[in-house]
């Protein structure tokens, strides 16, 4: 019988890297519903190839376009996925959830009910409302399991320990395409140089992020709150080879390290097929090479400065989390649009976070999810009123 999934986010780099999962398992995977936002044309190029029924269309404007597209009337097009969880009131052998930002944290509490997996690589909707998140996956017993590759591998790689045999936790680093330039290379970097990563190929903004290492600290966060560990259990080290994802030391004298090739497809192969013994058709031996001379460094803050707001995490399931969230995402923008530069991009954001507007939520927390989005709202104009 074909394993059920639903995919969220299916025309993003998530999407597609499940998409290319499951066309080569197309006799053991049934794709029940694709979604997007607005990239109607390639959701309905992949419905046709995988012979999805069901689109979901986040975005009112694009659902009203695909209406008039003249499709077979066997497909059914919903604008939510309120809309097709009513309709399709079915249980999903694996969910993948590869919708970025925020917009992914209101279909990931409602799919929850209806998925014995989850699989999210949502950095922003583990960061803000993981307690929301945990709260209904133990409500309904849905199985999760980390899509990000240094997550996935530190899941695989304490799964049957005791977390309190667990010493220290390393997510590797790339380093990004500045980690042996010079102060004024980094200085004057255009976004073309930014958004060009040595190993992965990946959108704009993760990619600034990469750069500036920001998004260490997002899945430093992230881990903690996934694995309910504190953070100074955790640490970053980069390993420009990208090769080994994580390193787990243990209190028994032990250590583990779990390594892949650079390609999201070895994680999503490995959550869609949990516990069977599925083969990976392009599994490949392992790479000396990548293993072989000094391959690990200790990033510092002198050329990644928004490490430094590591220190600055002190509780979780805080604002503090959504604020830096918010406030990243603003700065980003702003570089990516060309209206800051590179190094003036990360210095005002560590001082903007010391902004006494936005420190005296620091130590209060969201009680409902709606808390959540009524501070983004009031970051977003609080910034875009000082500008």
């Amino acid at each position: 019988m074909k394993k059920k999934l639903l995919l969220l986010g299916s025309t993003g780099s998530i999407g597609k890297s499940s998409l290319n999962i499951i066309r080569n398992y197309k006799s053991k995977l049934a794709i029940v519903a694709l979604s997007t936002n607005k990239n109607i044309r390639l959701i309905v190029k992949q419905s046709k190839e995988f012979k999805v029924k069901n689109k979901i269309i986040n975005d009112y404007e694009s659902y009203k376009k695909i209406l008039n597209f003249g499709l077979n009337k066997k497909i059914r097009i919903f604008n939510n996925i309120s809309d097709f969880l009513n309709k399709n009131k079915i249980k999903f052998d694996v969910t993948i959830v590869g919708i970025s930002g925020f917009d992914g944290l209101d279909p990931t509490l409602k799919v929850i009910p209806y998925s014995k997996n989850l699989s999210s690589a949502n950095k922003e909707s583990i960061i803000c409302g993981w307690k929301f998140i945990n709260r209904r996956l133990k409500k309904y017993k849905t199985n999760f399991i980390p899509l990000d590759s240094e997550h996935f591998s530190i899941w695989s790689l304490i799964k049957n320990s005791n977390n309190k045999m667990i010493s220290k936790i390393y997510l590797t680093a790339s380093g990004g395409p500045f980690l042996n330039k010079s102060k004024s290379k980094i200085r004057n970097a255009k976004v073309s140089d930014v958004i060009k990563h040595p190993n992965w190929n990946m959108g704009h903004k993760i990619s600034v992020d990469s750069a500036t290492l920001m998004n260490k600290l997002f899945e430093l966060i992230e881990a903690s709150k996934i694995f309910n560990l504190p953070i100074n259990k955790f640490d970053v080290i980069i390993h420009p080879k990208s090769y080994v994802h994580a390193l787990v030391n243990f209190k028994n004298g032990l250590s583990k390290i779990l390594i892949h090739d650079t390609q999201m497809e070895i994680p999503i192969f490995n959550s869609i097929f949990y516990q069977t013994s599925e083969v990976y058709k392009i599994n490949r031996d392992i790479n000396f090479q990548n293993l072989n001379g000094k391959t690990f460094i200790k990033p510092n803050n002198s050329t990644f400065p928004l490490l430094k707001l590591i220190n600055g995490y002190k509780s979780k399931d805080s604002f503090y989390e959504i604020i830096l969230v918010t406030v990243n995402d603003y700065f980003v923008t702003k570089f990516l649009n060309g209206n800051i530069n590179f190094q003036k991009m990360q210095i005002k954001m560590l001082k903007k976070l010391k902004d006494p507007y936005l420190s005296k939520y620091y130590n209060k927390h969201p009680k409902k999810i709606n808390d959540i989005y009524m501070i983004v709202d009031k970051v977003k104009n609080y910034l875009y009123e000082k500008e």
